[in-house]
């Protein structure tokens, strides 16, 4: 059975790949490596000892998307390849609705073509917006987000509830994620951000490592045990793992299903990177500074309808994710750019 995974060379989507072939999926990766790096592709090859299938092109190439589906006997699609940084949405928010949306619509249309009517959609926790308390359940309200990133993903999620909702053969599962980190246990694959990482964990990484001078954390003043935010960081290890159980699922029974990939467990920034210092014994300076326009409190999840329905549950702990996490960086301190590993 062949699964199509869009941004499949991505952070989230290089790691999904290799549970999927681990699960005896056949896989074929479209990617325009806008976001990634051809490198990721050989370190797959060499974690799964398998070829893999790929095409380097947008999903917004209609064309390109008719060949790739006419060329391969595709059973689902898992949907990634999405742009991605908060704070590049509200600078350059037409970017990021023309390609998450558009692109979203252009995958479909060649889906529905081809009568391959069964998706994974790559949503996220931001889909709550600021109103909901934690822990958050898949049954509230999802109708404004902070920022237009998040806003793609509501516009997303309605678009593909609709099609679910007009034609019973439609398999739509959405997978609302909370914050990914770590890294494939080796360290060969792992989270290589382009340029200022935007994301807390890989920028503690390169403080760690010394590309980077040191942490800011914003503001110290929230309703929390120690004043920072509070985030809900699943390991990428078992948040691909809730791709495959999901993939399964969908392609099982047709039907709408929608499902957060979290711990349940909420910590602090300060958590974090304590954690990260303590687990790998070496020093991460931080200074504090004025919070950031966007960010809420205190966000986790209540991960118990996957743990129900899906069977899945995170088994990987917070020093898991930092070991993890420095070991990937440690291999590679400029990341894929630098081709081979550090030995």
């Amino acid at each position: 059975m062949t699964i199509l995974v869009t941004g499949g060379a991505g952070y989230i989507g290089s790691h999904t790949v290799i549970e999927l072939i681990q699960s005896g999926y056949d896989v074929v990766i479209v990617d325009n490596f806008s976001n990634s790096h051809p490198e990721v592709i050989q370190r797959i090859e060499t974690i799964t000892n398998q070829t893999i299938k790929y095409y380097a092109n947008d999903i917004k190439d209609s064309e390109a998307m008719r060949k790739i589906f006419a060329e391969n006997a595709i059973s689902a699609v898992i949907h990634f390849a999405a742009y991605k940084a908060v704070g590049e949405s509200v600078e350059q928010p037409l970017k990021y609705y023309e390609n998450n949306v558009s692109g979203t619509i252009a995958l479909l249309e060649i889906m529905q073509e081809f009568a391959v009517k069964t998706i994974v959609f790559s949503s996220s926790a931001t889909v709550y917006g600021a109103d909901n308390p934690s822990p958050l359940t898949e049954d509230m309200p999802t109708l404004d987000a902070n920022n237009p990133y998040g806003y793609t993903k509501i516009v997303n999620e309605r678009m593909l509830k609709d099609l679910a909702h007009s034609d019973p053969d439609w398999s739509v599962v959405l997978l609302r994620y909370f914050n990914p980190i770590g890294a494939y246990e080796t360290g060969t694959i792992g989270e290589d951000p382009n340029g200022i990482p935007n994301n807390l964990m890989p920028y503690i990484t390169q403080v760690a490592v010394g590309k980077l001078d040191q942490v800011s954390v914003f503001g110290n003043d929230y309703d929390t045990p120690d004043g920072t935010g509070v985030r809900d960081y699943i390991h990428v290890v078992d948040l691909a793992k809730g791709h495959v159980k999901a993939v399964a699922k969908a392609l099982a029974e047709a039907q709408l299903y929608i499902y957060n990939l979290g711990t349940g467990q909420g910590y602090s920034v300060l958590d974090l990177i304590h954690t990260f210092s303590e687990t790998n014994d070496v020093d991460v300076p931080y200074q504090i500074t004025d919070r950031r326009e966007g960010d809420i409190a205190v966000c986790y999840a209540d991960p118990t309808k996957a743990q129900q329905e899906l069977g899945w549950i995170a088994e990987k702990t917070l020093v898991d994710m930092c070991r993890d996490s420095w070991r990937w960086q440690q291999n590679n301190p400029n990341g894929y750019q630098a081709g081979n590993m550090n030995d």
